[in-house]
């Protein structure tokens, strides 16, 4: 008999919560076969199978567990009992449409950027909305399918009251006479439902309120012309994609642009440990995602030395880990600074909050096209707003105003993030 105990996950994490079983009592496991799905308060991983056997499970999903604690036995002994039609084992859902991130602010926490044709393709999962022309595949009277054709609705929001689940014309016109209400939602209805908090969440909610009660936080605010980087993006795209394997995003534009800006104004890039200020010759630059569990913050180790491509195959890798689950503990930890993209949810302003211990975080937000004066005219522009927040405690107002300036700067003129500057000046060592 094998037992297998919850294992060590972190120096500081003593329990997790079992999430979910991923084999039942007395299904026969194969060895290294995952079993079990644990929640700490900063991630949540999988258990495998040390040998095969026969499973027994002690836990219970939704227990609270101290690492050493029995999870589950394993009888090596027995023999293999073949089922027929058995089901496969199910794996831990993964939620492709909520997935966020790049990346953000740890209170709003989007997600990490993908390419596309716009400014709104900047998200890394995109939530496809159900198509209009799906009525066809959905049983309806001809007069209903021609209203839900008609008046776009989605057929999937109309309870059917037809046999066999058609949808008839009363169905119809009672979403349409009664807007703004859930279908099949009782009026005036009075439910509630207490939900207990995952030891994520818990550990996202004591380090947000930690961020504001200890560090002397502010936000300033400037605004970005997206034309060129649009502009570039479209003409190399495909090029990029067929060259490097991966798309050409906006993180990639901003991590650089970010890079360079945090070598110039080196503050930026530190944070206050004691009575010490650490700083750092490297940029770790966090991404804020939100996960199908809740906020996560990965990082992109030594971001400063990468190409376009390598960063965005890490942000690629990362988000995905992310969605899945999958992120180690050593993924999550350091990082120097923190980008969270709030646009892919349609954010036109906010001000993020610090990921401490960090002294500074970006916040991208929604690109609009907003007329703007260029040279004295009235032009149509795609504009986001950037937010910068930062501890003042370490960081002046002339530091990180200058940062965000530098940061607008190179994004504005992408030629630049070849060499931190005009490339004039640079040719002239200016």
């Amino acid at each position: 008999m094998i037992d297998i105990k919850v294992p060590t996950v972190g120096e500081s994490i003593s329990e997790v919560t079992l999430v979910k079983w991923l084999k039942k009592d007395g299904d026969y496991v194969q060895r290294d076969e995952v079993i079990a799905e644990l929640e700490s308060e900063k991630a949540t991983f999988e258990v495998n199978a040390e040998k095969a056997g026969v499973l027994k499970t002690t836990g219970k999903e939704g227990d609270t567990l101290k690492i050493g604690d029995l999870l589950a036995t394993i009888d090596e002994t027995a023999a293999k009992q073949e089922t027929a039609g058995a089901p496969a084992a199910e794996k831990p859902a993964t939620a492709e449409a909520q997935a966020a991130a790049p990346g953000i602010s740890p209170g709003e926490l989007p997600q990490t950027p993908k390419p596309g044709a716009n400014a709104q393709e900047s998200k890394p999962f995109v939530e496809v909305p159900p198509s209009v022309s799906a009525a066809q595949d959905v049983k309806a009277s001809p007069v209903a399918a021609a209203m839900l054709a008609d008046k776009k609705l989605d057929p999937k929001s109309v309870p059917a009251s037809g046999s066999n689940g058609k949808i008839l014309k009363s169905d119809v016109l009672e979403v349409l006479n009664n807007p703004g209400r859930t279908p099949g939602k009782p009026l005036f209805g009075r439910e509630a439902k207490r939900e207990r908090m995952s030891n994520l969440r818990k550990t996202v909610s004591r380090r947000l309120v930690e961020a504001k009660n200890t560090t002397a936080m502010l936000t300033t605010f400037n605004e970005v012309d997206m034309s060129r980087i649009m502009e570039l993006r479209t003409k190399n795209k495909d090029a990029f994609n067929k060259k490097h394997g991966v798309n050409l995003g906006f993180m990639s534009f901003f991590t650089k642009a970010v890079c360079f800006a945090l070598q110039e104004w080196p503050a930026v890039n530190a944070y206050i440990d004691g009575d010490e200020i650490i700083y750092h010759d490297y940029c770790d630059i966090s991404i804020a995602v939100s996960a199908p569990k809740g906020l996560v913050v990965p990082v992109i180790r030594n971001a400063e030395s990468l190409s376009m491509a390598e960063i965005e195959k890490k942000v690629v890798e990362l988000a995905t880990k992310a969605r899945e689950n999958k992120l180690s503990m050593e993924e999550m930890q350091g990082g120097t600074f923190t980008i969270t993209n709030g646009g892919v949810f349609g954010s036109l302003m906010s001000t993020p909050i610090i990921n401490i211990p960090q002294s500074a975080i970006l916040g991208m937000h929604k690109i609009q096209e907003r007329p703007i004066a260029v040279n004295g005219q009235v032009v149509i522009r795609p504009m986001m707003y950037l937010a910068v927040s930062y501890d003042h405690r370490i960081i002046d107002g002339r530091e990180s105003v200058s940062f965000l300036v530098k940061v607008k700067e190179l994004l504005e003129n992408p030629e630049q993030l070849l060499f931190g500057k005009d490339p004039a000046k640079a040719l002239l060592e200016l």
